[in-house]
């Protein structure tokens, strides 16, 4: 049974003013990290928000509509997020935070193929893949969807960046390879492949992307010229 806006809104405004530091203002709609029935409602709420972007795409995304579907009241999610594009914001940072760690395998090819599968079963995942091609539609065309989406991979090249650095510290790379370049490399051609045929990339593509991605880092490609 739907909980009542009031229910909602009541216990919600009070973890948010409870959480929000002393003497500072109201935070920005979908940052303070919530506990209690407010964090379920928050999971709910962006369960929902993805179902629609992965079943209609960015331009069906509403708030009502999310509400409805996550059981709570439509003012809550007015309240807390304010704005379609808020609200997808925190989902892709909800994401960025709930993605798989990176993994030492002790060599570069072997970190970057994991890299690579990782990428390739997200995009090969019938709810996932259709989900990350609406939030890129709506990137094209909203600047605060654009900007959620550079952030959501900035975390992800992060993450591992480590790998390269490693390889050049095992003298598999060359010095001044740069990392995050190396990172997206493994990637690119696997969102390509996604976006300029409708299909999602095999397992054999993510292999083929990390072994290029390795040889071209290994040649020289991505280190800064001397």
């Amino acid at each position: 049974m739907p909980e009542s806006d009031a229910e909602v809104e009541s216990e919600s405004d009070a973890e948010v003013e409870a959480s929000a530091p002393p003497g500072e203002g109201t935070p920005e709609p979908g940052t303070v990290r919530p506990g209690g029935r407010t964090a379920r409602v928050r999971a709910a709420v962006l369960r929902a928000a993805g179902d629609v972007l992965a079943e209609h795409g960015f331009a069906h995304l509403d708030l009502a509509d999310v509400a409805r579907r996550a059981g709570v009241g439509k003012t809550t999610v007015y309240r807390r997020w304010g704005s379609v594009t808020a609200l997808v914001a925190e989902l892709l940072r909800d994401m960025a935070e709930q993605s798989l760690p990176r993994v030492d395998t002790g060599s570069a090819l072997g970190d970057l193929r994991a890299n690579a599968e990782l990428v390739q079963r997200t995009l090969a995942d019938e709810r996932q893949g259709a989900l990350f091609r609406a939030v890129i539609a709506a990137g094209v065309c909203d600047t605060h969807a654009a900007a959620a989406l550079r952030h959501f991979y900035e975390v992800r090249v992060a993450e591992w960046e480590p790998c390269v650095t490693a390889a050049v510290a095992r003298g598999e790379f060359p010095e001044g390879t740069d990392a995050g370049a190396v990172v997206r490399a493994v990637s690119a051609p696997l969102y390509y492949r996604m976006l300029t045929t409708g299909a999602a990339p095999d397992p054999a593509d993510a292999h083929q992307a990390a072994r290029a991605a390795v040889a071209a880092a290994a040649a020289g490609v991505y280190a800064a010229p001397r």
